[in-house]
This record gives structure tokens, sequence and C-alpha cells, in this order.
């Protein structure tokens, strides 16, 4: 299996589409909000899709997992890359905690979360990946990069 990075911006979306068509791709929008773009893909995707989300202390996991669970109901969103500025692993179990429709009490090292919920889970299982020094790492899975390539257009990137 390979994954594509593929990030463009927002009124570039009919490539996203053609590519996520006959690719798996996750997706990070260079110009506007990456989960409020590929929320707007509604109907055109026809095969497995992702997002690339970046974390922060302004957009916390958390709030990620919200916006996560949200676009699945809409997208058929199967792939989630959370990158940080550091502890990427860390955000990315935050995310993989409240995806489910279970109570959540959590704790690491960049969070703690106490009788959460985040209703409904998503309809289909997600990969959560983090991404950490040029790689992807979902439990015993890891994709490294090997390759990509710039146009007028977007920035591709591939992990397999």
């Amino acid at each position: 299996m390979e994954l594509i990075r593929l990030a463009a911006a927002r009124a570039h979306r009919d490539e996203v589409v053609r590519v996520a068509n006959t690719h798996t791709v996750v997706f990070q929008c260079s110009d506007a909000d990456t989960v409020e773009v590929a929320a707007s893909l509604v109907g055109q995707l026809k095969a497995d899709f992702g997002v690339w989300l970046v974390v922060s202390s302004a957009y916390p996991a958390q709030m990620a997992a919200r916006d996560v669970a949200t676009l699945a109901a809409i997208i058929p969103l199967r792939h989630v890359v959370v990158e940080a500025s550091s502890n990427s692993e860390s955000h990315a179990d935050v995310l993989r905690a409240l995806l489910t429709n279970d109570e959540v009490n959590f704790k690491n090292d960049v969070a703690t979360i106490a009788g959460a919920y985040n209703r409904p889970a998503p309809p289909a299982p997600i990969t959560v990946w983090s991404y950490d020094n040029e790689r992807l790492v979902s439990g015993d899975d890891v994709f490294s990069k090997h390759g990509g390539e710039v146009n007028d257009t977007s920035e591709v990137t591939y992990f397999a």
C-alpha cells in the first residue's frame, strides 16, 4: 500500500479529486482549513480518502478528533495523518482514543481526558498515522517517504 500526501490550494480541488479517485490520498489544504475543503468534496470522492492535520496548542488533537468524526460522516474518510512540532505519536493517540462511542478516560504526555465522549464514532474504521521524521507510523505499520514532486498546483509526497 502507498499513501500519497497531496498538498494543494482550495482552488485546485478538482485535481485533488482526480488523484484521490485513483490513489489513496491524504490531503492537506495549503491555503484554507483542510477539514472544510475536504468536506466540500462530498459526492465527488469514489475511493478511500485521508486528511493531513497539523495539531498545535491552537488546534489540539481533541478538536481534530471532533472534526475527523464529523468529516467521516460526510466523505469516505479512512486515513488521518497527525503532524505536530513534537510528540506527534502522543497527539495521534489522543485522536485514536476519541474516535469511539465509548467514554474516554485517557492520559499521556500531551493530554488528560476524563469522562469525555466524541459521538458518534466514524461509520467506518479510520487509520490514524503520526508523522515523525519523514515517516508515517500507525502501530506496527511504518511507511517511509520515498519521493515527491512539486508542480504549479500541488506538492506530492509518496509514502510506502
